[in-house]
């Protein structure tokens, strides 16, 4: 027989079996065994000692194929969590084996790895399914319900093989982003709910029931349904704002006729102001833009109601005071008529105006419109009439000013160290000055008349009469009055000439002239506050100094133009205290009582 195992083993067996051969001999000697038998005996006991060692090493065998098995499984499960995890800088089973020669000593040190790796597949698995659950919700919260996205779920299911840092790190980001733009759409939701809110209240409409339209849980009133933020329900915002913009919009338009129509019917009606007051806050809406109007109720249907029935009352009250309104704004048109020296039309003249009306042939209200249309046009030609209308009144102040110095001359107690005679005296030079610029005035108002009357392409009429030939006459008229003072000067001359003589011969000297009862008719009083304000002064025959044709000569007389100025050109014009047919009855009886002089020979 042959001995096996370590060599302690294999003597102590060699010592047992030889101890026990000797004995099965000496019990075959005892017995009588023959040599034969004994051979026999001793190839079966051969044969069944290594029947018993063969089976041994095949169990023994089987037992380090599974334990090589086992190894194997565990090292490539090992692998798997590895590359699943990424856990790169643990130690390979290569590595294990080169520590450790035995197959138990190398399950022994990977197990633990593996279990370990385990837990941590666990771990990673459910921050995975976390972190995948709050991407399905969101999901879900963006696409409005309306289906599961699966996609990440059965990409996590696909990927199990890949739960490392990195793909947890895609996760997160996706998640973050999906969570970024959750917030970025509640944030968009809120303030388009907020501006719903907002027109809700200025239009007076219900809020609740205008969101609650888009979708149930923007009203707010349900704690289990958070608020939908999916694209139908932006867009249901959006297409609601688009519609209340549309709506005050439109009322606003409404609101703004009503309030025009108002204040017409105001003015007309001449109301107080506590029945203004009352409607006060819809009349504040045409100082507002629309982005300003942001008062509850402002817009409201029952706000508008009471404003257009309020129209319509003053509106069946105006068709009762029509006559007096007519009337009233007549008055209106031929008060701006007669400040801007404009003729008003003879068509709607209180008189006439008043018998259609009663006769029923013409309506109102159309007459109404018309004089109003006409009472525009007036401001408007008022208005460009402006200009010309302040350098006509330039012209008639200095028109004043020299009818006043004229006066001023004519007083032979003007230097008398009387009350005022200072105040009088600086009066007088300051008109000298401003008479010397009547000519440039006269010429420069005829210019800008007739640019005006190019650019209007009508005439400039100054109570009926035009203008330019209303200048133009005043100019004739003036060089006629300037031609008139050299003549009397000329004859002044001559008369004092004739009385030097007269005196030189028969040494007597006329008196002197009274001028004592001297009267003064425009504004000027002989040593008196000269700054009183003078008045126009009306052309006569009888008096000393006729006025020269102005505009105001004609102010109240209505196309008698062209006879005054007949009637001025006809009458002398004389600028002495005494009358001219006095001054050439002296001049005669002097030259007659002087035949015989050898001057006038």
């Amino acid at each position: 027989m042959l001995a096996i195992g370590s060599p302690t083993i294999s003597v102590r067996t060699s010592t047992s079996c030889n101890a026990l051969l000797r004995e099965l001999q000496q019990i075959w000697n005892d017995i009588g065994e023959s040599e034969a038998d004994k051979d026999r005996m001793l190839l079966e006991l051969e044969r069944e000692c290594l029947e018993v060692y063969r089976r041994k090493v095949e169990e023994a065998a089987n037992a380090k194929a599974r334990l090589h098995q086992s190894v194997a499984a565990k090292e490539a499960e090992l692998a798997t969590l590895m590359a699943a995890l990424g856990e790169l800088n643990l130690n390979s089973p290569i590595q294990t084996e080169k520590r450790s020669a035995s197959l138990k000593d190398k399950l022994a040190s990977v197990t633990p790895l593996v279990d370990d790796l385990k837990m941590k597949k666990e771990e990673r698995m459910k921050q995975f399914a976390d972190i995948n659950a709050q991407i399905e919700k969101i999901s879900g919260e963006i696409s409005g319900y309306s289906h599961v996205n699966n996609a990440m779920i059965d990409s996590l299911t696909l990927d199990e093989l890949d739960l490392s840092l990195r793909k947890l790190t895609e996760y997160q980001t996706h998640l973050r982003t999906l969570q970024k733009e959750k917030s970025d759409r509640l944030h968009k939701v809120l303030e388009y709910v907020n501006e719903v809110h907002s027109l809700c209240g200025m239009l007076g409409l219900d809020f609740g029931q205008t969101v609650s339209d888009v979708h149930p849980s923007l009203q707010g009133t349900s704690m289990e349904q958070s608020t939908n933020i999916s694209n139908s329900t932006l867009e249901g915002l959006e297409q609601a704002i688009v519609k209340l913009k549309l709506e005050r919009k439109a009322r606003i338009m409404k609101v703004k006729d009503i309030v025009a129509s108002l204040f017409e019917l105001w003015n007309l009606m001449d109301s107080p102001k506590e029945e203004k007051n009352r409607f006060s806050r819809i009349t504040s809406i045409l100082k507002l833009s629309e982005t300003e109007m942001t008062g509850p109720g402002v817009l409201s249907t029952e706000i508008i109601e009471q404003a257009s029935a309020e129209v319509e009352r003053l509106t069946k009250l105006k068709a009762s005071r029509m006559k007096e309104l007519v009337m009233k704004k007549r008055s209106e048109l031929e008060e701006i008529c007669r400040m801007t020296h404009i003729e008003p039309d003879t068509s709607t003249a209180a008189e006439k105006s008043s018998a259609l009306i009663d006769s029923g042939l013409v309506d109102p209200s159309e007459l109404l419109a018309n004089i109003e249309e006409e009472i525009v046009k007036a401001k408007e030609e008022a208005v460009s009439r402006k200009e010309i209308m302040d350098r006509i009144d330039r012209w008639l102040s200095a028109c004043e000013e020299e009818n006043w110095l004229e006066d001023y001359n004519q007083d032979d107690n003007r230097y008398n160290a009387g009350r005022g005679a200072h105040i009088n005296l600086k009066r007088a030079e300051r008109a000298r000055v401003t008479i010397t610029k009547i000519p440039a005035i006269v010429d420069n108002l005829i210019n800008k008349t007739l640019a005006w009357e190019y650019e209007k392409k009508k005439l400039f009429l100054y109570d009926g009469a035009r203008l330019v030939l209303i200048l133009e006459e005043y100019k004739i008229t003036r060089q006629q009055k300037e031609e008139e003072k050299k003549k009397f000067r000329d004859q002044k001359k001559l008369q004092d000439l004739l009385l030097t003589e007269k005196e030189a011969m028969y040494g007597s000297k006329p008196s002197p002239r009274k001028s004592n009862s001297f009267r003064k008719p425009n504004g000027y009083r002989a040593n008196g506050n000269g700054s009183m304000p003078p008045t126009p002064r009306r052309n006569s025959v009888g008096s000393a100094t006729p006025e020269l044709l102005t505009p105001r000569s004609y102010s109240g007389r209505q196309n008698g133009y062209f006879k005054e100025t007949r009637r001025l050109s006809t009458t002398p014009l004389n600028f002495v205290a005494i009358s001219k047919e006095d001054t050439m009855s002296t001049y005669a009886s002097i030259c007659g009582s002087e035949s015989g002089s050898p001057r006038l020979n």
